[in-house]
């Protein structure tokens, strides 16, 4: 009896030893010995396969720096960081299979077919993020803005697993700063700055008639 596991890892195998998905289920359970039912028990097609892979590196990148005793001493920005990093350093043992995976998509601040499973796991764990942020006062709490804050966070992790790919500099470097300046522009943003205090200060000025007409 087949599990989840087996198909996987027979998936990454062939994919790349040929370069290519198994012309049809039918071929690929015969490699493996296995019936079709056994193999749609666990994945409904072989892109299914792929999105569950990035689901799972996903979900265990969150999982392993929350559990970091110095994870609840981080700012927002910092947690944000160490996700990426580590998210990083995760990707490079399967390097082969993400490469192969993300080869045929060429924006690079639009995310893959094969994220999409991803998208809200990352959305949720961004949010949590951001709403400690505000509730610290780290962030600036913008009235129809700061539910927005996680959609620039997913263009953030679509540039730079995009940008991963490709990088061909020794140990990452250039992904290392790509993560460093990105995440650090984008938390700049999110936080309160000399418009915010404008804003506010019109805001103050327009409550107590000053700028009314007379």
């Amino acid at each position: 009896m087949a599990n989840a596991q087996q198909i996987k890892n027979g998936y990454i195998d062939y994919v790349l030893t040929h370069d290519e998905q198994p012309k049809s289920v039918y071929s690929f359970v015969k490699k493996l010995k296995i019936s079709e039912a056994e193999f749609y028990e666990y994945y409904a097609s072989f892109d299914s396969i792929e999105k569950t892979i990035w689901v799972e590196l996903t979900a265990e990148t969150i999982d392993t720096i929350q559990q970091q005793q110095i994870w609840s001493e981080y700012s927002s920005r910092d947690r944000m960081l160490s996700f990426f990093y580590s998210y990083v350093e995760l990707l490079k043992k399967q390097r082969s299979f993400v490469i192969y995976s993300l080869k045929k998509h060429t924006t690079r601040f639009a995310a893959p077919e094969a994220l999409t499973g991803v998208k809200p796991i990352f959305e949720n764990f961004a949010e949590g993020l951001i709403n400690e942020g505000v509730e610290s006062g780290e962030l600036a709490d913008r009235k129809f803005l700061t539910k927005r804050y996680k959609d620039a966070l997913w263009i953030q992790f679509a540039f730079i697993v995009n940008f991963w790919v490709n990088d061909d500099s020794a140990g990452f470097e250039k992904t290392d700063e790509a993560i460093e300046k990105g995440i650090n522009v984008t938390f700049d943003l999110f936080q309160r700055s000399p418009l915010d205090n404008l804003f506010e200060y019109g805001k103050f000025l327009s409550r107590n008639g000053i700028l009314q007409k007379k």
